[in-house]
């Protein structure tokens, strides 16, 4: 058969920076959040404001540093910059309240505008929202600055229900919770577009976790049980330790790599 009537070859693309979805994702998305909560408290009281942030800001940029000059997946790399972007984004949000003094009702507002904001940029330049398609520079930089904001959001949004409207740790938790099955139910029962589904799960996973983290470590007179804060954090820290163990052991996530004809279209 001549050349030019060859078939043509199946034009692959790089395997993903970010992990397969499996139910061990979600449970080590869930223990960072709540870690990068109790973590940025404990620092917060144990150590003058400026350092901890001075440390927190350090930590977090060589934690994105290190991601992006990997060149493919890896897990100990991937889950040190999410504890990082939980600890930076849980900075973030409570010093625009605590120094600033914005509510968190105003906070938890714009930084909502900026997630969809960012989703939108993201999706109008590379036409895809697919975590499965993070395989370029670009595509992993609207990544990050997306999970970034989204931590942001999360930990203004937890602090809303507890703080502003009164429904303490415990409450919200639930609260969140619920919210948080909500996306993989309609996904599994309504056929709803499983990248949406995905983010808007990913979104609540920072609320949910960090509400029942404060719920442990936090004083009780916001409903918590006053365990401390410190040591839920060490706590949640070597659960981490060991759930990456095991990812980077049993290479249950590791992302295949792409049909170059489907990448726009894979789900989250």
């Amino acid at each position: 058969m001549p050349a030019t009537d060859m078939p043509p070859a199946r034009v692959s693309t790089p395997a993903s920076k970010v992990p397969e979805i499996t139910l061990v994702f979600w449970v080590a998305k869930l223990l960072t959040t709540g870690m990068g909560e109790t973590t940025w408290d404990a620092l917060d009281i144990a150590f003058d404001q400026v350092i901890a942030v001075a440390v927190t800001g350090t930590l977090f940029v060589l934690a994105m540093v290190l991601q992006f000059v990997r060149r493919t997946y890896e897990p100990w790399t991937y889950w040190f910059a999410i504890v990082m972007v939980s600890v930076f984004g849980t900075t973030v949000a409570d010093l625009v309240h605590n120094d600033l003094g914005v509510p968190y009702t105003v906070s938890t507002g714009v930084l909502l505008v900026l997630v969809l904001a960012a989703f939108a940029l993201w999706y109008r330049v590379e036409g895809t929202l697919s975590i499965h398609a993070v395989t370029t520079r670009r595509r992993e930089t609207f990544y990050w600055v997306a999970v970034l904001l989204t931590f942001a959001l999360g930990t203004a949004a937890g602090d809303w229900t507890a703080s502003t409207l009164h429904l303490g740790y415990l409450p919200s938790g639930i609260l969140f919770g619920v919210l948080f099955l909500l996306p993989a139910l309609a996904y599994r029962f309504l056929g709803a577009n499983a990248i949406a589904c995905f983010w808007m799960s990913y979104v609540l996973t920072r609320p949910f976790g960090a509400s029942f983290a404060d719920w442990f470590g936090g004083p009780p007179g916001r409903g918590g049980l006053a365990l401390g804060m410190d040591r839920t954090a060490i706590v949640l820290t070597v659960l981490i330790v060991g759930v990456v163990a095991f990812l980077a052991i049993t290479k249950v996530d590791r992302p295949a790599a792409l049909d170059g004809a489907g990448s726009g279209n894979t789900a989250g």
